[in-house]
């Protein structure tokens, strides 16, 4: 039990460092995402360019610190809101019975049978793909996020259903408490830990989702930097020859992320 504790704080603490990093990406970066430099493409490390440049002459360490902070924004975004569509699908599903919840048995089943990443790849094809950046940005957030609430959905009405079964609940009922009041102010504060747990499992999932649409080009768009079309750079044989320096940090931020989603997930079959 203290090893998994230990693992999870570790995972956490992992997290919180890389946030930090891109949180202050003004900061620390050297120069600007989209800072060019033609007559420095392609460079090696040196001191100036720390992991060297692209083929715009770009610093690598520069788009990578920002490439952080892009995904580590725009996941959290996707996760709380996820978290909310979940909260409120699955409280409804669970308070309204029936055909009600029928139907969001059905519909939360098909959106997890089918695989993740193939479902994410399927819709944003069908999306705008010369999109300018801030609307590539909004496309990824939106569709991680309508797409992402299913399992948390299920998980949060099977929590309300055993709180609705409580004795204080059948109390307050009785006392002629409203179902909205009763829901919003004595229900809400019991679904936190669940809810808590949801969005922290959520988090890393869509930065490595976000990263996989981002490495086939349908995710965040040039020149704006994410980790995923900072993967996508290295695609060919030829990228990597020219810049192998950049796998180690990449892959260690890859490995950070599956770990703690590794540990977010624990919590979640605890939870469960």
């Amino acid at each position: 039990m203290p090893n998994k504790r230990l693992f999870r704080h570790l995972a956490k603490a992992l997290l919180a460092l890389i946030v930090l990093v891109g949180l202050c990406a003004p900061l620390i970066a050297p120069r600007g995402f989209a800072e060019m430099s033609r007559d420095e493409a392609l460079a090696g490390p040196s001191k100036a360019h720390p992991l060297g440049t692209d083929e715009e002459g770009r610093d690598r360490l520069s788009r990578l610190i920002y490439g952080i902070r892009i995904s580590l924004i725009l996941a959290p975004l996707a996760a709380v809101l996820a978290t909310l569509i979940a909260a409120l699908l699955g409280s409804l599903a669970a308070r309204g019975g029936g055909l009600l919840e029928k139907v969001f048995l059905v519909f939360s089943d098909a959106l997890l049978c089918i695989p993740w990443m193939f479902l994410l790849i399927s819709v944003r094809a069908l999306l705008p793909l010369n999109a300018d950046v801030g609307v590539s940005v909004s496309i990824t957030f939106l569709l991680l996020a309508s797409l992402g609430w299913a399992g948390a959905a299920r998980v949060v009405r099977v929590r309300v259903r055993s709180l609705l079964r409580r004795e204080d609940q059948l109390w307050r009922r009785a006392s002629g408490i409203g179902e909205t009041r009763s829901l919003l102010i004595h229900l809400a504060p019991n679904l936190w830990p669940v809810l808590k747990t949801q969005f922290w499992l959520a988090v890393p999932a869509f930065i490595l989702s976000e990263s996989n649409l981002s490495m086939i080009g349908l995710g965040v768009s040039e020149p704006l930097p994410s980790l995923g079309n900072l993967i996508h750079e290295l695609e060919n044989v030829g990228a990597v020859r020219d810049a192998p320096w950049l796998l180690a940090p990449l892959g260690v931020l890859v490995f950070v992320l599956l770990l703690v989603h590794a540990a977010t997930s624990r919590e979640r079959t605890q939870t469960a």
